[in-house]
């Protein structure tokens, strides 16, 4: 059964809206058991006719598509707005796009929904590629525990959709063994139970930088896109901060999927 059946898709107007609207398509592509709803945010210069503006976006679709498209509009027009009307819509995936930051301490609306919502959220960078494909993901694993596998089933649909391999990155940025912990070898058996035979491999690379090892390994690898599991509404452990859930989603040009645990 798929996880990802009903996909909110925030859409402002923007340039950045617009790339997340291309990449939901050839997401649902022919698939017509997907529900893909825009969620009009109007801006204050935004068109006044939001059906006019639908059926003009219906009017581009090919004749390959098959997914559901409706509309709604988004009052008021904030991140706790929009998390609000996900939960009450039952939607199984946010898509939005952003325009990114280079500042390490900034913040945008989407890092905000991102850091927030208790529903995996996939955001669509200015930096990705205009050619739609998903064959290589990378999940983005720390030390610690997975809380919650089941959330790994969100992954495991996007992999079987698209016959995608996951590759599992941990980067060594501290002294230490890797790989050999209690929890480390908890997570190995995780991973390879809930993804099946769509996990392909363990990797642990040493960078002094967590994030720019991440950047690097997403680039030489050729990523499709990058998957993590904030821990900043964790249950067992202590919760994270978010901070490299929040850098990743402002800087990272590869498409980036967020599962809360």
């Amino acid at each position: 059964m798929d996880r990802i059946t009903n996909i909110l898709i925030p859409y402002d107007f923007s340039a950045s809206a617009r790339r997340a609207l291309d990449y939901a398509i050839d997401f649902a592509g022919g698939r017509p058991e997907k529900h893909l709803k825009l969620c009009f945010i109007q801006p204050d210069d935004g068109p006044a006719d939001l059906k006019a503006e639908f059926e003009k976006i219906s009017s581009r679709l090919s004749k390959s598509f098959r997914a559901r498209l409706s509309w709604d509009s988004l009052t008021p027009a904030t991140v706790e707005g929009l998390l609000e009307y996900s939960r009450k819509d039952g939607s199984d995936l946010i898509l939005m796009g952003t325009s990114g930051s280079d500042d390490p301490n900034g913040t945008t609306h989407t890092s905000q929904a991102v850091l927030a919502s208790d529903c995996p959220v996939l955001v669509i960078p200015p930096g990705a590629p205009e050619e739609f494909r998903i064959k290589k993901i990378a999940l983005v694993l720390g030390r610690n525990e997975i809380e919650d596998p089941k959330v790994l089933g969100t992954l495991l649909d996007v992999a079987r959709t698209f016959n995608a391999k996951v590759q599992v990155l941990t980067i060594e940025n501290k002294p230490g063994t890797y790989g050999y912990t209690k929890e480390e070898e908890r997570n190995e058996r995780v991973l390879e139970y809930y993804l099946e035979n769509f996990y392909s491999h363990h990797i642990f690379i040493e960078h002094p930088d967590v994030v720019e090892g991440i950047f690097d390994y997403a680039t030489e690898k050729e990523i499709d896109m990058l998957a993590i599991l904030p821990r900043n509404h964790a249950h067992v452990s202590t919760p994270s901060e978010g901070r490299l859930t929040r850098i990743l989603t402002l800087r990272s040009h590869t498409p980036l999927l967020a599962i809360e645990q």
